[in-house]
């Protein structure tokens, strides 16, 4: 009897210290939602891009039967979020059916990148210094030349199914891809090509791509948008045509969208930026090309596609005034259940951005406020995880479907405040505890 006396005393005891009992009173809500987090999160070996990927199978099950998955990044140049994204990409190519990757950045460069990854043409090294500058130059990295390379290396192996690379913006059109269409023009729609080798007389590019980008603004807005006018032309003049006899209806669909490109480049200079009306309707018009390019690829290649950008640009919600609707939103639009958003956030470290005047240098942050969407995250479990929002326990999904301040660096530093519920912007979430910044191949221009 005394010992069962004592026994029941220990059980007591030891069910007091893990608070299974108490004194009655519960948690305070942030706690029950880490709690809930941590019973549904899932952790993550590493972030690096080799070795085994059986840490991701939840991931497999929370993608689904998605065929285009948008995978952000909290900052635009940070080596855990591009390695992440390469460990990613091989487990959706491996074990998922993926054949494409998309990346935030103009639709020329991502058809010269992807001409080294189906056949070898180029130096990826050139071809990304070349053509990542300026907009894009926090890709011109050793992380995305690693990734590039293994895309390269996966279609030596399977000549019959390969990997390709597009780029989905607007912000440059490179001189090949004036010269794309109308080489197509002059062997199949020759009575076409003098029409339309007038209306792109000036437009294809003369200089760096860095240099381009920058100089294209200077120009008076009546010029810009007489451009644009004359890029839309030739789009219009060559979609209405019959696909010709001497062509397949596939090349003839992708010479329309590569005049679609240069549509898109002209008409995305051709807003009044210094017009705060005009500025948010060029942020929409971006993100909802930048779309229907992914939906368009995805649709006439037939691949499921993972798309890498900004948090921003794949959420569903925008939580910028100057964004009226991000590609996310209209990409569920488009897709439906096939598009899946998937975000990535960081307790502190590095990332390479810009300052307010310009300067490109590595920006450092500590710990995260309280009451943010990173501190509350930081708490779930000591180390990296993943967490699909849509099947979190009740509690969590709450705290995470209420916007709180949370950490949204583009291109410069620092960013104005974001407050975001991540429940509601997106379906999965990656946390990492500790980032760095990525190692850029060549200064940003």
């Amino acid at each position: 009897m005394t010992r069962n006396r004592s026994v029941l005393i220990l059980l007591v005891a030891l069910l007091f210290c893990t608070g299974i009992v108490g004194s009655g009173t519960p948690p305070p809500p942030e706690t029950r939602a880490v709690q809930a987090a941590e019973r549904s999160s899932h952790p993550l070996r590493t972030t690096g891009p080799h070795g085994d990927l059986g840490d991701l199978r939840p991931l497999g099950r929370m993608v689904g039967d998605a065929r285009v998955v948008g995978l952000g990044e909290a900052t635009h140049s940070s080596h855990e979020f591009f390695t992440l994204k390469h460990r990613v990409l091989r487990y959706l190519v491996e074990h998922k059916g993926f054949r494409t990757f998309a990346l935030e950045t103009s639709w020329s460069s991502g058809l010269r990148l992807d001409a080294y990854v189906r056949t070898g043409e180029g130096d990826p090294r050139r071809i990304m210094r070349e053509e990542f500058q300026d907009t894009y130059a926090w890709w011109n990295t050793d992380e995305y030349l690693a990734l590039v390379e293994w895309m390269r290396a996966y279609n030596v192996r399977h000549p019959r199914d390969q990997l390709r690379f597009m780029g989905d913006d607007f912000a440059y059109a490179g001189p090949e891809l004036y010269d794309e269409v109308l080489r197509y023009a002059a062997r199949h729609l020759p009575d076409l090509l003098p029409r339309l080798t007038a209306l792109y007389r000036g437009l294809p590019p003369t200089t760096s791509a860095g240099t381009y980008m920058k100089s294209y603004l200077t120009r008076p807005l009546a010029e810009r948008r007489a451009m644009a006018a004359r890029a839309e032309t030739a789009l219009s003049l060559l979609a209405r045509r019959p696909v010709p006899s001497t062509t397949t209806e596939d090349a003839h669909a992708w010479a329309v969208q590569h005049a679609r490109a240069l549509a898109q480049t002209a008409r995305g200079y051709a807003f009044d930026f210094d017009d705060p009306g005009q500025l948010r309707r060029s942020m929409g018009y971006r993100d909802g090309l930048m779309a229907d390019n992914v939906a368009w690829w995805a649709a006439r290649t037939g691949h499921k596609v993972l798309l890498s950008a900004h948090n921003s640009h794949i959420a569903y919600r925008t939580s910028d005034p100057r964004y009226p609707r991000m590609q996310g939103a209209f990409l569920r639009d488009r897709l439906g259940k096939d598009y899946l958003s998937v975000a990535m956030t960081f307790g502190e470290g590095s990332f390479n951005a810009t300052d307010p005047d310009g300067t490109a240098r590595v920006h450092t942050v500590g710990a995260p406020p309280a009451n943010s969407t990173e501190r509350f995250l930081n708490r779930v479990r000591p180390g990296d995880f993943f967490l699909d929002l849509r099947t979190s326990p009740a509690p969590a999904r709450t705290w995470l479907n209420t916007p709180r301040p949370t950490r949204s660096i583009g291109t410069s530093y620092p960013e104005r405040p974001h407050r975001i519920a991540p429940a509601d912007s997106h379906d999965v979430l990656f946390h990492l505890r500790h980032i760095t910044s990525a190692r850029l191949l060549s200064p940003p221009t």
